[in-house]
């Protein structure tokens, strides 16, 4: 079974009533990442969560089926979920489904986050055609989609709200919708909305507990980064810390960025200019004009190689600022500050 973000919705139910392998993919980990969390939800029986890494399938293939096999500690159920960068997983879930299919019982649902990976690479070619496999694609979002699945998760929370208040929400979750989904459920909590007793969001609720915009937030901090403007960049840092931004927010807007100047690079190729990009292709790709100085003069610093080096060392910043949270500021800074140098460098 195959899907994307725009069939995923009405067909996340039935996959995950259906199928017990998942596997999701494509540049916008924000948004795979959401979606096993919502298939994680809908499962029958969801049970214990075990985390597993893809460099761990990578060196032992067989503890995927071992754990996917493994009753938890209490005897109750259990799903997988793996974090990986490509094809990690590949091998790890080809020996899970030829145990499986030799007799070696029933496992636990396993769901796979695969970064830098697509539904034409060797995991998705080995599920996509199995009636008990779920391959789900992920680009990107524009404002236009991210604004409707706020409403989506409005509605779900009990929210009612206009398409004004949902572009800004979007706006300021920077198109991530985790965070979005993060700032409806803070939303639905204040206005003490539930689906059972609804409630009107305003502007002035918006107001009062709404996240700060990317632009009064985040954007100065990512802009310095992907500029190379090292002589910013350490101001940046210190905002950062003085005013306690969360260093994972922080890094997904920079994730973000750069998921949209690969995405330009990929459509401007290798002899386009950014300035011949018409008002349709800037909307498409989600430029907005306040962005646009910002993004021309980090294209000039990110040429395709350089993004395809910088795509994988953000995924382990990542890794690493979810296994040590303690650490997660001073890991960011120095895994940041790296990043400006490799973009000053021309």
């Amino acid at each position: 079974m195959k899907a994307t973000q725009r069939d995923f919705a009405s067909n996340a139910r039935r996959a995950a009533e259906q199928c017990g392998i998942f596997f999701f993919c494509g540049p916008d980990e924000a948004g795979a990442s959401a979606a096993a969390q919502s298939i994680a939800q809908l499962l029958p029986e969801a049970g214990e969560r075990i985390e597993l890494s893809g460099a761990d399938l990578r060196k032992d293939p067989a503890l995927l089926g071992d754990e996917a096999r493994s009753g938890s500690l209490f005897g109750d159920k259990r799903h997988i979920y793996v974090c990986a960068n490509g094809d990690e997983a590949h091998d790890a879930l080809q020996v899970l489904i030829e145990t499986g299919d030799a007799g070696a019982g029933a496992a636990a649902p396993v769901l796979v986050v695969a970064s830098a990976a697509t539904d034409k690479s060797r995991t998705a070619k080995l599920l996509e055609k199995r009636k008990d496999a779920l391959v789900a694609m992920f680009y990107p979002p524009d404002l236009l989609s991210v604004s409707a699945s706020v409403r989506q998760m409005a509605d779900a929370a009990g929210l009612r709200l206009g398409g004004d208040l949902a572009e800004r929400i979007a706006r300021a979750a920077g198109l991530d919708v985790r965070l979005a989904q993060s700032e409806i459920t803070k939303l639905a909590t204040y206005c003490d909305a539930s689906p059972q007793s609804p409630r009107q969001l305003s502007a002035e609720d918006l107001e009062a507990v709404g996240a700060a915009t990317e632009e009064d937030g985040f954007m100065p901090l990512v802009n310095a980064v992907l500029k190379g403007d090292t002589g910013r960049l350490d101001r940046e840092l210190r905002r950062m810390r003085e005013h306690g931004m969360n260093p994972v927010g922080v890094l997904l807007a920079v994730e973000r960025r750069a998921a949209q100047l690969a995405q330009i690079a990929a459509a401007l190729g290798p002899r386009g200019s950014f300035d011949g990009l018409d008002r349709g292709a800037k909307a498409r790709l989600g430029i907005f004009f306040r962005d646009e100085r910002d993004i021309r003069e980090q294209l000039a610093s990110w040429h395709r190689r350089k993004l395809e080096r910088l795509g994988p060392r953000l995924i382990e910043l990542h890794r690493q600022l979810l296994g040590n949270s303690q650490a997660a500021e001073m890991l960011l800074a120095q895994g940041l500050t790296e990043i400006a140098r490799f973009a000053a460098r021309r």
